[in-house]
């Protein structure tokens, strides 16, 4: 896609051996009381579904861990927007009941390297033209935005570029997520953005938007998280930022959905206030909505301390309240 900036303002299947079809026996099971359903990966799991899960693990204790979360990905018809079997969502799934000690999954049958290191480590350090871009966003040519996420060579650039250049580096991405890199009419790139699964709770941001915590389990998936935005330290360019914004929110719903199946209709990002004033955003029209409470999402006991962020919310249709409140 290319696009003239403006002369000023811009803005997989489950072996045979699993049989689902038996009713469990909960009478000689001995299941540790939940008061109320848990959420994990984004469905409920109660009492009765952990009383299931352990008979059910118990029937196949000689099967691996991924086998098992195929097998109950496939029992659950847990599939994306666009069909795909959601496994790697019911190992993860598994495995966090396993760490809260309410499942036992068999031994893991090899330790897992950790795939983000590996791949850093066997990653070659692009070559970035480091010569300074100073103009008017009207001489910079026709402007390309490119969604990367597909792309495994343009991906190792937006990881490369984000660990060398953004001060949060960058870790890679999980779950659903998009990558943008821009580029100018010389084809040379300005910048990049990834966006992915918005935060589970944030206090300002479920106020303003007015939704029931069940409302929020159903339709988080609906707003993506901008993640990282980079604009390459030597690219000085007055009003780029806002406007690769505003071209990004005119495309990332339909991009969401031709990839994983549904749209996103609210765009979300947290801007460390210690560091950045959000004036990108704000010119964008993005809305300062409140502040976050300088805690993670690991944090159950109020004892982990992060930087305070801004919290600022970008709506893509008009009625993305009636959307997420459905």
């Amino acid at each position: 896609m290319g696009s003239r900036a403006p002369p000023g303002d811009g803005g997989i299947g489950c072996e045979d051996f699993f049989i689902f079809g038996w009713t469990p026996d909960f009478s000689q099971s001995t299941v540790q009381a939940v008061s109320e359903s848990l959420v994990v990966q984004g469905r409920p799991v109660g009492g009765q579904d952990l009383a299931w899960l352990r008979q059910w693990l118990e029937q196949n204790p000689g099967q691996s861990r991924r086998r098992l979360s195929q097998a109950l990905a496939t029992h659950w018809d847990w599939r994306n927007g666009v069909g795909q079997l959601k496994d790697m969502a019911a190992r993860t799934l598994l495995l966090k009941l396993h760490q809260r000690g309410l499942i036992a999954l068999p031994p893991r049958r090899q330790i897992p390297t950790n795939r983000m290191r590996c791949r850093s480590e066997v990653m070659e350090t692009p070559e970035w033209d480091q010569h300074p871009i100073e103009c008017g966003l009207a001489q910079l040519g026709v402007l390309t935005i490119s969604e990367v996420s597909a792309q495994a060579a343009a991906r190792a650039w937006v990881k490369a570029t984000l660990v060398q250049f953004h001060y949060l580096g960058f870790g890679g991405t999980v779950g659903e997520n998009l990558q943008y890199v821009v580029r100018d009419g010389q084809d040379r790139p300005l910048g990049c953005l990834v966006f992915g699964a918005a935060a589970w709770k944030c206090q300002d941001r479920d106020h303003f938007i007015g939704w029931s915590a069940p409302q929020r389990i159903g339709h988080l998936r609906l707003i993506a998280n901008n993640h990282r935005f980079l604009i390459l330290p030597w690219v000085r360019v007055p009003q780029l930022g806002s406007w690769i914004l505003g071209r990004v929110a005119g495309r990332i719903a339909q991009d969401w959905q031709n990839k994983y199946g549904h749209p996103v209709v609210l765009l979300e990002t947290f801007v460390e206030r210690e560091r950045f004033r959000g004036t990108v955003y704000r010119a964008a029209n993005w809305q300062r909505v409140g502040v976050t409470k300088g805690r993670t999402r690991q944090d159950r006991y109020t004892s982990i301390q992060r930087p305070v962020k801004e919290v600022y919310l970008y709506g893509l249709r008009r009625c993305f309240r009636e959307v997420l409140g459905a």
